[in-house]
């Protein structure tokens, strides 16, 4: 059974979730809808690329992977479908494609939308929801999109390097509010060299070890440890990491309104290898 994957910024308080799924099972009956989320943030394009690319890792090969975030930036003409990975990306062409994948696909089709005088989201799914259909009843995508070699691309912060200290923007805090850090475990080795380190994300709060999970400290303490993507985290074992501390993600609406707001608050975490003075 062909499996798609459904990712937006449309919320789940309306139809628009379910009107995509049932454009999508007319397409092709046969079809396994599975929801990532509908709940990504559509100016959060770090957060979006950091869900999707950690989610989509795990579904088998063949997998046609729905992504709608800032649909409406630029009017959309057009729909990309993006081999990577031996999967399907099916996204607008606003830079979300690269975010997720680190540069730029190989094969990228693009689908033409059908113009009309009322191109909302609907209509561009039904686009979408056609030529998956297509896909799945045996054409060749290169019969149905066109190969293009301009797309708009975007790229991940990536973390800042001293002598004696790595810098990383927060880019997603979870549910829990957890708080990762786009440091990744080979950058924060290589740089450490053996040596000890400090962890600091606010005056005077450090972290100075790795846990191997979140029961590896007792309830209120804090630790750090690298999650299932590879990214350092930092939390509080059953506490509120982010809210305690004032913690927001790179360019999320929390971090804009508590600038507007004038708020102290913190976007970076940075960490002091060996007996490097905790300033800057």
């Amino acid at each position: 059974m062909p499996i798609a994957t459904l990712s937006t910024d449309i919320g789940t308080i309306d139809y628009l979730s379910g009107a995509i799924k049932g454009q999508l099972l007319t397409a092709h009956p046969a079809l396994n809808i599975v929801d990532v989320t509908h709940t990504l943030s559509p100016s959060n394009y770090q957060q979006t690329a950091y869900i999707c690319s950690n989610a989509y890792k795990y579904f088998p090969p063949g997998t046609l992977h729905i992504l709608i975030i800032n649909l409406f930036e630029t009017s959309p003409d057009k729909v990309l479908f993006a081999e990577y990975n031996n999967q399907y990306i099916i996204c607008p062409d606003n830079g979300i494609l690269t975010m997720i994948t680190g540069a730029k696909p190989e094969k990228v089709y693009a689908v033409a939308v059908q113009p009309g005088s009322n191109i909302g989201t609907l209509h561009y799914t039904q686009t979408v929801a056609k030529a998956i259909g297509k896909i799945l009843g045996g054409t060749s995508i290169t019969d149905i999109g066109q190969p293009v070699n301009h797309i708009v691309e975007k790229y991940p912060l990536r973390s800042t390097i001293g002598t004696n200290w790595i810098e990383g923007q927060i880019i997603f805090i979870d549910h829990f509010e957890n708080v990762v850090v786009n440091i990744t475990r080979e950058e924060f080795e290589e740089h450490r060299k053996g040596r000890d380190f400090k962890i600091e994300f606010m005056r005077g709060e450090v972290i100075s070890s790795l846990s191997e999970n979140y029961a590896a400290v007792s309830p209120g303490e804090k630790l750090a440890w690298f999650n299932a993507s590879g990214l350092l985290e930092i939390a509080i074992n059953k506490g509120n990491m982010a809210g305690l501390f004032g913690l927001y993600s790179y360019a999320s609406e929390a971090a804009q309104s508590a600038a507007m707001h004038h708020k102290y608050f913190y976007q970076t975490v940075r960490i002091y290898f060996e007996s490097q003075r905790l300033e800057e």
